[in-house]
């Protein structure tokens, strides 16, 4: 007899799982702003979403309609959630139009972080904060710090104005999808 694999092939060990008030909505919203795959869908009576499965580039997602009836609640759109999920992309700002052409809300407007990366944050309309990156530049432990004071300096509050790089990089041209790999 063969062992059963505890990490079934295609998963990572942590895999967000979004519940939704509208899941057929929302899957639609991740497919035309992330390029994300629908892997399988699994319908109720009556037609709710009790699971889908999504591919985002190498990782994958879960997705449901909310069951409050059985304790399965969804985020209220606008309440801003303690909760962000990330993604590093190919070229942020293409992704970020894409998802405000979707009706996204901007949550923090994509800019040039300490850490080195081309970064924005925005709510999907189902009450889900996501943010996104581009990778521009190798930062050095050191110089993160100093930026990072640099940014929070004052009195405690962030200001969104983050240091100039010492080098431009142009977004890079590769594929829109989020999560998309590189051609070599």
């Amino acid at each position: 007899m063969s062992a059963v694999n505890p990490i079934p092939p295609g998963m990572h060990s942590l895999t967000p799982h979004l519940t939704c008030t509208n899941a057929a909505a929302a899957i639609d919203f991740y497919k035309k702003v992330f390029g994300a795959q629908e892997l399988g869908r699994s319908l109720v009576p009556g037609g709710k979403i009790i699971h889908a499965a999504l591919q985002i580039g190498d990782s994958r997602m879960f997705a449901n309609d909310a069951f409050p009836e059985h304790g399965s609640a969804a985020p209220t759109p606008g309440s801003r959630s303690p909760v962000t999920i990330h993604l590093q992309v190919p070229n942020v700002d293409e992704v970020f139009q894409r998802a405000v052409a979707a009706g996204a809300k901007v949550t923090m407007p994509v800019m040039d972080m300490f850490w080195g990366d081309r970064y924005g944050k925005f709510e999907d309309g189902f009450g889900h904060e996501w943010s996104v990156a581009t990778h521009i530049k190798d930062v050095s432990p050191a110089e993160m710090e100093a930026a990072m004071k640099a940014m929070f300096s004052g009195n405690g509050k962030q200001s969104h104005d983050a240091p100039p790089a010492k080098e431009k990089i142009a977004p890079q041209k590769a594929p829109a999808k989020a999560g998309a790999k590189k051609k070599k």
